[in-house]
């Protein structure tokens, strides 16, 4: 038993050290990583608009909203919403605002569960769970918002 309770021990050290640093350097990865891929489809949907109102009167069924209000809310929460992650400010409601338009698209694109291929419908489970780690766990030391938080107190 004295064996266990030293390795245990030993294993703390390794664990306050991950703890201080280690999940900021995740969050900051999860960051920039789930952010890119909506900053990279924003600026899809912008460079060839009348082609993405297209998508959103025949493709998308965005409920509740007419087509071209939704192709601008999407292209806005793609383009800005990935910069305030990115920087680290207002994190956890930009990733909250993510996973909105993340669950939007799953929700108005039906196809994405037709494709022969999981790939599509999974990228979109793993943004989710990724952007609600930020959203539970916060952006970590590398962040506005941690820099902020750390001049607060």
């Amino acid at each position: 038993m004295n064996f266990f309770l030293r390795l245990h021990a030993f294993s703390q050290q390794f664990d306050d050290k991950l703890q201080a640093w280690g999940g900021s350097l995740v969050s900051l990865g999860l960051r920039l990583f789930v952010g890119w891929q909506f900053f990279k489809a924003g600026m899809i949907k912008v460079s060839d608009w009348s082609a993405t109102l297209s998508l959103f009167q025949d493709e998308y069924k965005v409920p509740v909203l007419p087509p071209e209000i939704a192709a601008v809310m999407g292209a806005g929460g793609e383009l800005i919403f990935p910069v305030f992650l990115a920087i680290g400010l207002f994190s956890r409601p930009a990733a909250l605002g993510l996973f909105v338009v993340n669950a939007m698209a799953v929700i108005s694109y039906p196809q994405l569960f037709q494709f022969e291929c999981p790939a599509a419908i999974n990228d979109h489970f793993y943004w989710a769970i990724s952007l609600m780690v930020i959203v539970m766990f916060g952006p970590g030391k590398f962040s506005l918002d941690g820099f902020l938080s750390s001049r607060r107190r």
